[in-house]
């Protein structure tokens, strides 16, 4: 059995286990042993090979799902104890990495060495968030700095959408066990432990500052910043977005790609020279001196990116490579790049949760069948160009797959841009950060600059960007095959076929209501609300879900990677309840991202109208009417912004639905006082988060909703839902759903009648404290 077949089937099993919903009992590995040992007593002829290799294969996968299991179990245990949650607790610890800095303060990883609290266990590594309090109060954390706060943690926690970010998994993967924020102000300290990653964070914050000084002002800081120690924060959104448009973000900051073309670049070079040094060449082999070199390349560049996880799985791989040249062991790439594989998993069994290492390693492999089977090398022009090609058709299904876009002009952005970036711009901003000469970062920021304007260009094309479903898996395999096929040499027929297995990805079969059924997906967005209403031809976004305290906001976050993942490129209306920023605050990037056909707001808004009672429309025979306020609420200018939510009314063949934003008593009395206000609905979003302010007993009363669903955070400030509305729910015979406990919900009202699918269920991951 080939041994690049046991490490897939290793790495496999360990990537399965990172999909289960549960851990498996590790009293199971005993089994192991035998089932290793039960090939042998098979023979080596005819079907008994072929079972010999499929019982050890299964074998080396059922290993890799126990050894990834057995890793899980070591990183669940070190979670906060229930207890511990919401409590003061006064700690000390040294500062992990570069800051973050955030609208409201700060975000940092803390290694916790000392906890003053008597009785207290937490984690010894912890995500602090530390507001800030007023000018001159207290100064920026800087990283190595020894810190004593007191902090209020809380378990691992993040939203679950279909097909969303995992951001609990993503805190699993670094290891972070809790979160929290900082109560007054970080004192510093002199106690901590002066170990070598101290010294190593203190030497990235001042690479980083060393850059930020030679660069004052200018546009591209933020990226010299972030290819010279892997600091994303200074990069504006609308660079992002650019990126995003040319399918280059994996090219702006400390990536895989960039620590391999510079080691790489460093091989090319001492190799060269030292043969030209004969007395050098007698004491050590140019090959062999030139791997060292490499390697400490590698290893100096993955340290200034503070050694984060995908710069650490290049290292893995670096490293690999660097003993198989070093011992002479000639081999082919393929069984170098199994063993990197074997190596990357071992390390870090959470690896396969990240895009970066599915793209790393599938353009690898692809780059080697692709030129398997060349009977005469090409120029390197041609040789480029091809890579590009086979490349970037490989890595589109995985992309369509995870990001659910592509971008059409990415072959062009990425063959002038990685040579740019990862040839010229890397080694300068190392350079840069290394030396205090700020010409190096200027010329850097230069490059930078012209590789911006070229993307500029590009991105100005009409539609760069093609967005899709997310395919299921059978399309995912069919264009699989489709990429084997059209990557074949020249010369073998039948080869344009691939482009065909490519068309079930590209033209998915998306299940719809039918006339007179619709659907609500309420998103689990954390403390705020966002609603997607489907017809059989239609779609609403009824709010666009909050802003968050870390600058980023529900609607890039949460919102649009949902809609584009169900094949909704467009939205055919928009309501806005009111401007509460826990409702309105992913409005900007759904109105860029989604370009709504229309609009209504209880606010004023560009291009949007006012809603208003009495306002009405009808989509494949669902009815939507609004209901309050009515207009003469907006001139009399007594009611508060939460009152003038505007309160839509859904009318299907099979039922009701009834969406209330944070209307409050004021509101509820106006709605079943007003003449010919109908409010009965069998589904109800309850108002304000079921705050205690609304849904009094009479407006309960006459919804008289079957389900009741509450859109609220995690262990919110507000204390929502309120224990006395949960109880007038449930005496009226609702059922309770909430998202923060099941994530979001799919809710479709249908001749079958309602059904509901939590995604915390589908969705479900071992990890999820839920």
């Amino acid at each position: 059995m080939p041994l690049r077949l046991l490490i897939l089937a290793f790495a496999l099993g360990a990537a399965w286990l990172q999909s289960r919903p549960v851990l498996p009992d590790l009293r199971w590995a005993w089994l192991l042993p035998p089932l290793l040992l039960l090939p042998g007593w098979f023979p080596r002829q005819g079907m008994g090979r072929l079972l010999r290799g499929a019982l050890l294969l299964a074998a080396v996968c059922a290993g890799g799902f126990l050894y990834a299991a057995w890793r899980a179990e070591l990183r669940l245990a070190e979670a906060l104890p229930a207890a511990w949650e919401g409590r003061d607790i006064q700690l000390l610890g040294r500062v992990a990495g570069l800051p973050e800095s955030t609208p409201r303060g700060w975000r940092l990883n803390l290694v916790v060495e000392g906890i003053e609290t008597p009785g207290a266990t937490v984690p010894g590594y912890v995500q602090i968030t530390i507001l800030r309090l007023g000018a001159g109060r207290e100064a920026a954390p800087r990283a190595g700095d020894c810190l004593t706060l007191t902090a209020r943690l809380s378990r691992p926690h993040g939203s679950i959408n279909p097909r969303g970010f995992d951001y609990e998994g993503w805190l699993l993967e670094r290891g972070i066990r809790a979160q929290g924020y900082a109560l007054g102000v970080a004192r510093p300290a002199n106690a901590c432990a002066a170990g070598l990653a101290r010294h190593i964070d203190r030497w990235r914050e001042t690479m980083r500052a060393r850059i930020g000084a030679a660069l004052p002002g200018q546009p591209y800081a933020g990226i010299v910043t972030a290819l010279a120690v892997g600091d994303q924060n200074a990069i504006p959104d609308a660079q992002w977005t650019l990126f995003r448009r040319t399918g280059v973000t994996h090219l702006m900051s400390i990536s895989g790609m960039h620590v391999t073309l510079l080691a790489g670049l460093v091989f090319a070079l001492v190799n060269g020279g030292w043969r030209r040094l004969p007395r050098l060449a007698l004491r050590l082999p140019a090959r062999k001196a030139a791997t060292l070199m490499g390697l400490a390349t590698t290893l100096l560049y993955v340290a200034l990116a503070g050694f984060g996880l995908p710069a650490l799985r290049t290292l893995y791989m670096v490293a690999t490579v660097a003993v198989v040249l070093w011992l002479d062991r000639l081999t082919s790439p393929s069984r170098v790049l199994a063993a990197a594989l074997g190596v990357v998993v071992v390390g870090d069994p959470w690896a396969v949760l990240s895009p970066g290492f599915w793209l790393s390693f599938g353009a690898v492999a692809v780059l080697l069948y692709a030129g398997a089977g060349r009977l005469a090398p090409a120029p390197l022009w041609l040789a480029w160009l091809r890579a590009q090609w086979a490349v970037t058709l490989a890595l589109y299904p995985i992309l369509w797959l995870i990001f659910h876009e592509i971008s059409l002009v990415s072959p062009l952005a990425n063959a002038f841009a990685i040579p740019l970036i990862g040839l010229l711009a890397v080694p300068l901003t190392l350079a840069a950060a290394l030396l205090p000469v700020p010409a190096l970062a200027q010329a850097a920021h230069a490059v930078v600059a012209l590789t911006m304007s070229g993307l500029d260009a590009l991105s100005a094309l009409p539609q760069p960007v093609w967005h899709g479903a997310a395919p299921d898996l059978p399309a995912l395999l069919l264009a699989a095959l489709g990429v084997a096929v059209l990557l074949l040499p020249r010369g073998i027929p039948a080869r344009w076929l691939g482009v065909a297995l490519f068309l079930p990805m590209l033209f998915p079969r998306l299940e719809y209501p039918a006339a007179g059924e619709f659907g609500l997906q309420v998103l689990d967005v954390g403390q705020g609300l966002a609603v997607v209403v489907r017809t059989q031809n239609h779609t609403l976004l009824y709010d666009t879900g909050p802003a968050y305290a870390s600058g980023e906001e529900a609607g890039t976050r949460v919102v649009a990677p949902y809609l584009f993942a169900h094949g909704i490129g467009r939205l055919d209306g928009l309501v806005v309840s009111h401007p509460d920023s826990d409702h309105s605050g992913g409005l900007q990037a759904l109105l860029a991202s989604h370009r709504p056909r229309w609009r209504l707001a209880s606010m004023p808004m560009a291009g949007a109208g006012r809603c208003s009672a009495g306002q009405n429309w009808r989509w494949d025979e669902v009815e939507f009417r609004i209901v309050h306020p009515p207009a003469r609420f907006y001139s009399a200018g007594l009611f508060p912004e939460n009152d003038l939510s505007c309160v839509l009314k859904i009318v299907g063949a099979h039922g009701s639905a009834l969406l209330t934003g944070d209307i409050e008593r004021l509101a509820e009395l106006s709605l079943l006082q007003e003449p010919g206000s109908d409010v009965r609905a069998d589904i109800l979003v309850v108002p304000h988060h079921g705050s205690g302010g609304s849904s009094m007993a009479p407006f309960v009363a006459a919804v008289r909703p079957a389900l009741a669903v509450f859109s609220v955070g995690h262990r919110n400030r507000f204390g929502h839902p309120a224990p006395e509305v949960l109880a007038r729910y449930r005496a009226g015979g609702a059922a309770i759903r909430r998202t923060d406990r099941e994530g979001a919900l799919a809710i479709r009202v249908g001749a079958g009648g309602l059904s509901i699918d939590p995604a915390g269920v589908a969705y479900r991951r071992y990890w999820q404290g839920r």
